[in-house]
C-alpha cells in the first residue's frame, strides 16, 4: 500500500521531466517556451522532493529500499540540469 503514492509520485515526476526535455523553443524570443520549461523542472523537482520527503519517512524507509526511491531522484537531477542548462 506505500507503494502507490510513491509510485504516482513518480509517475507525475517521470511526465513533467519529459515535458521539459521535448519543449523545444523556436528561437531565443521564445519566451512561452522557456516559461514552460522552467514550470515543468519546477513540477518535477517538486514531485521529485514530495516521492523523496514520503520515502524519508522512517516507517516507509523501513519498508521500501532504495530502489523505490532512486528513479525519482534521477528524474529531480535529470530537470535540475535541464533548468541549469538554459530552461
Amino acid at each position: 500500500m506505500l507503494a502507490v503514492p510513491l509510485t504516482l509520485l513518480t509517475l507525475i515526476a517521470a511526465y513533467f521531466c519529459w515535458m521539459a526535455l521535448t519543449i523545444s523553443p523556436s528561437g531565443s524570443w521564445d519566451d512561452d517556451a522557456y516559461a514552460g520549461i522552467v514550470l515543468s523542472c519546477v513540477l518535477t523537482i517538486g514531485a521529485a522532493g514530495a516521492a523523496t520527503g514520503l520515502w524519508l519517512l522512517a516507517s516507509v524507509r523501513r519498508v521500501m529500499g532504495w530502489g523505490w526511491v532512486l528513479p525519482a531522484l534521477s528524474l529531480g537531477a535529470v530537470a535540475a540540469v535541464r533548468w541549469g542548462m538554459g530552461g
